[in-house]
């Protein structure tokens, strides 16, 4: 059954009370949330509240907004859904102060010393599902946070500096260390416009190719990609690797897209706002 309008006003002013409260470091407990949603709601299940707090996630991501962690993006949600979101959004002046503060805030590279649990299974690309009738386009809100966060040199240079050093671990774990002391932070020591930041190796002393894409928030938070990082990824399949780091203030993780960005994710033909399945608008469900 579909969710009625009431309902999704209710659980979209809850899942931004929790947002807002996120970005702005502080806690909450998502299961008092819940509890408190299902006396507005007509006797959604927890499953179906969680299911939808996934959808709004994947609402958020289209809006530009970062969404709450836990909540992973579920594509293909109800039209109404979209349409709350956004009017909604538009009036949380804090809700506006917070993500801004969010992604504006100076990085820097945090003490590392067990590599081993960085590495994450990338999301899988999905096909896009679009509404047929008049889909909605996301483009009355004030700005896009995401791309704000990707403007973050601060953020950028620390992640490409993380990257440094997992390579250089990477390398010695393989027991290269004359290719790990080659490991280059090239978009420091020659300048950003190669298409990569990282030079570093295969074990055979092949040269790999990193482009670093650093996010403070969740895995499946989409990024930007220049034309010409996509020319290289597809020039130079078998050298190019993008590494996306998320969670990066949190606690850093990276996963790793070989060759051909085209191959792994959605391309946006104008921005080329890079994502796994959730920029495609809404559909009804």
């Amino acid at each position: 059954m579909d969710w009625s309008r009431e309902e999704v006003e209710a659980i979209v002013a809850d899942y931004l009370q929790m947002l807002t409260l996120e970005l702005a470091g502080q806690s909450f407990n998502k299961t008092e949330h819940r509890r408190r949603l299902q006396g507005t709601l007509s006797g959604r299940s927890d499953a179906s509240i969680e299911f939808k707090h996934s959808n709004i996630s994947a609402a958020m991501i289209d809006l530009g907004f970062p969404y709450i962690r836990g909540y992973q993006p579920r594509s293909n949600y109800q039209a109404l859904l979209g349409i709350v979101a956004e009017e909604q959004v538009r009036g949380k002046a804090t809700l506006d102060q917070v993500a801004l503060a969010a992604v504006q805030q100076p990085a820097v590279v945090p003490t590392q010393t067990d590599f081993k649990s960085v590495k994450s299974e990338a999301p899988k690309k999905q096909h896009r599902v679009t509404e047929s009738t008049s889909p909605l386009l996301f483009k009355a809100v004030k700005r896009d946070y995401l791309e704000r966060e990707a403007q973050n040199r601060s953020l950028g240079l620390a992640g490409e500096e993380f990257v440094v050093l997992f390579e250089h671990w990477r390398l010695l774990e393989l027991g290269q260390q004359r290719l790990a002391d080659r490991v280059e932070h090239v978009s420091k020591s020659k300048g950003d416009g190669l298409g990569y930041d990282v030079l570093s190796f295969e074990s055979d002393g092949k040269e790999r190719l990193i482009e670093v894409k650093t996010t403070t928030f969740g895995r499946d938070t989409p990024f930007f990609v220049s034309r010409g990082e996509l020319a290289l990824s597809q020039g130079v399949k078998d050298q190019f690797h993008l590494y996306r780091l998320f969670e990066f203030r949190k606690s850093p993780r990276l996963f790793d897209l070989p060759g051909a960005l085209d191959q792994h994710c959605l391309l946006d033909p104008v921005t080329y706002r890079a994502s796994f399945g959730y920029c495609s608008g809404p559909v009804k469900s």
